[in-house]
């Protein structure tokens, strides 16, 4: 079984009458709202539905940071960037830009080694 990811409540919807689903996350803005009534509907199904606003990603280097930004972002999640880098390989005009893109895209880079909860890993 696996964990599928709904991007409209009317495919969170089809999904919970797949018998082949263990989880559905609700990857889109307004998820929070269907969270309550898809998770009863899931309940009854034996499958588990998740909303989550954000995703922690750990950066392994100062060039994973620069390609992450620039792909399309797939999820509306904010993304909380931990940066296992030290951030003074980049000049200061580079990061600024950088936190600027991250910014406009609505995510955070953040300088810390101590990364929490990761849902991914951007290593190059």
């Amino acid at each position: 079984m696996a964990t599928s990811r709904a991007r409209t409540r009317t495919e969170a919807l089809q999904l919970l009458s797949m018998r082949d689903v263990e989880a559905i996350e609700l990857d889109y803005e307004t998820g929070w709202q269907d969270a309550v009534e898809l998770g009863r509907l899931g309940r009854k199904a034996g499958i588990r539905v998740e909303f989550r606003g954000q995703e922690n990603i750990a950066v392994q280097t100062p060039h994973a940071l620069i390609v992450g930004l620039s792909r399309p972002k797939s999820s509306f999640r904010q993304r909380n960037l931990y940066c296992r880098f030290d951030l003074n390989a980049l000049s200061a005009e580079q990061l600024a830009d950088l936190e600027a893109k991250a910014s406009a895209l609505g995510d955070y880079i953040f300088g810390d080694q101590a990364t929490r909860d990761v849902q991914a890993c951007w290593d190059e």
